[in-house]
This record gives C-alpha cells, structure tokens and sequence, in this order.
C-alpha cells in the first residue's frame, strides 16, 4: 500500500519537475532572444558615439592639430604640460572645485531641508515643490540669458534696487572678482529643486511607525532627524552627491550666455576652457588634451566614490 502511494507521487513529483525545468529553459531562452535582438544595436551605438570618441580623443591629444586633414605633428606629452602650466586652466580648475563646495555645503543642505518642510501634508506643499523645482526645469541656456539680464549693471534688477536703496550700479559679471559667486547663486537656484525632490522621494518611502515609536520613546525633532531621517535617507544623499559633483565637473551652459569665462578667465571651468582654448581656436589637440583630463577626473572620481561608498547598492 505504501509503494503504491508513493508511485503517483514519484510520478507526480517527477512531472512538476519536467515542467519547472522546461520552464526554467524557457525563461532562459527568451532572455537569450532579448540579449540577441537588444543588446548588438545598443553596443555598435555605444562603441560609435562613446568608446571611439574617447580613444579618438585620446589620440588627438599627443598631436598639434586643427582639426583639418589628418594629425601629422606629434608633440608627444606636450599638450598636457602645456595645459598644466596655464593659469586659465588653473583657474578654471578651481572654480569647478569652488563649485563642488558651495553645491556640497550650501545647494544639499538647502534642498534637504526644504524636503523636510514639503514632504509633510501641509496646505500648499505641492504649489511650493512646483515653484521650487521649476527652475530646473528651465533650459540652462534661457536661464543663462534671464539672470545675465537681472545682473545687467544698467537695466537689470540688480541696478534697480541699487538704484533704489541709493547705491551707484553693480556690475556683477563684469568684476572678475564678483562674477563667479554671482554665478555660482544662479548654480543653486537652478539646480537645488532637482536635489530637493529626490530627497521627498525619499522622505516619504520611510515608514512612518519608526516616527511614532519615537515620538513614544520622548525622542525630539532633531534626535529623529539624526537617529532616524538621516540614516534611511543615506542611499539618496549618496546619490544626490554623487550627481552634484559629476555636473559641476561638467558645467557649461550656463556659464557660456552669461560671461563666457570672461571676464579674465575668472568664470572658466573645465569644459568652458575646452571649448574657448581648444575648439574655438582650432586648437583641437590641445582641446582633446583638455577633454582627456576632464574625463580621467571623472572616472576616477565616479569609481573610487562607488567604491567607496555605493558598494550595496
């Protein structure tokens, strides 16, 4: 009797698995299918548009070359030895650096505690987050032009509450001691809203009990913060400064319809230097030389921060 049971039951046992197992193929075959059709147009266009762009570049950057005909005069190191006795370059070094600061210190910090503010279920949260992230969503270049004209030392709105207050006209981004903090204001005000809805985003997938338990416990706003926010928001902060460095490395237009690095070189960064000493002078090896560096900053920052601190994720 108890072989007889257990016959069907082998039977039966033996047949789950040959449909688990057949559809255990099935599900890799189809996956395979997706790799064959997808994955070949999505790396000829990466190969085409990234990889040998960057070999190219590579490549141009250990010759004196203006872009026409074929790069015949190799300098060898040259380009980089140059670049690295530049005081433009320098400069335009440091205010990438400068940047990265304020965006760190000033930019995050603002934006997390107006997601603090906004994430709660408070009357007119949803207009404010709107009025806040709307610059971002401006062009960089309309943007660019809009504050250029606010800044302008004759017409704009700087020179009229000068003017109203009694003071004589500021011209911001004509003193190349003034223009790259007045920038840098136009920095924050146009990309704090991006941060700040990514920390609502992550505001409100925290669970509210932890909040409650620790209202129970007599924990205060600011121990909640601390013992609480801050560690369930530690994978958005990370990413949030994660892309806050990434695009100041790789700002350019806004600068470019507000001062053109001008004045003196004052406002360049790296990727405005590129294109004022590289491509606009034709200078297009010493630009690829320019473009390398700017990329091997990058990489090597992109990976030791994952290394560093994205590990899970």
């Amino acid at each position: 009797m108890a072989f007889s049971d257990a016959v069907p039951k082998t039977i039966k046992q033996g047949t789950l698995g040959g449909r688990s197992l057949s559809a255990r193929q099935g599900r890799i075959g189809s996956n395979w299918t997706v790799l064959v059709l997808f994955l070949p147009p999505a790396l000829l266009l990466f190969t085409l548009f990234v990889v040998i762009p960057i070999l190219q570049a590579g490549w141009y950057s250990f010759f004196d070359w203006n872009g026409y005909g074929r790069p015949d005069h190799f300098v060898g190191m040259r380009n980089y030895l140059l670049l690295l006795k530049q005081h433009a370059f320098r400069t335009a070094l440091t205010n990438n650096v400068l940047i990265i600061v304020v965006s760190l210190v000033v930019q995050l910090p603002l934006a997390l505690w107006l997601a603090t503010l906004l994430a709660q279920r408070i009357r007119g949260a949803v207009a404010f987050r709107m009025i806040f992230f709307l610059p971002y969503v401006l062009a960089e270049i309309a943007a660019g032009m809009i504050w250029r004209f606010v800044y302008d030392g004759d017409y704009g709105l700087v020179a009229s509450l000068a003017h109203g207050l009694g003071f004589q006209s500021v011209y911001l981004l004509a003193d190349r001691n003034l223009a790259m903090y007045a920038i840098i204001v136009v920095i924050v005000w146009k990309y704090f809203g991006f941060h700040m809805m990514l920390y609502i985003a992550g505001l409100q997938s925290i669970d509210r009990s932890y909040y409650e338990a620790a209202e129970i416990d007599g924990a205060t706003r600011g121990q909640m913060f601390r013992r609480i926010t801050l560690p369930l928001l530690k994978p958005t902060i990370v990413l949030t400064v994660f892309f806050s460095v990434i695009g100041s490395m790789q700002l350019f237009d806004l600068i470019m319809p507000m001062t053109r690095g001008g004045p003196s070189d004052s406002t360049q960064t790296m990727v405005t230097y590129l294109y004022s000493y590289g491509i606009t002078r034709m200078r297009i090896g010493f630009g690829s030389a320019v473009g390398v560096t700017l990329f091997l900053i990058c990489v090597i920052f992109a990976f030791g921060y994952k290394k560093a601190f994205m590990r899970n994720e």
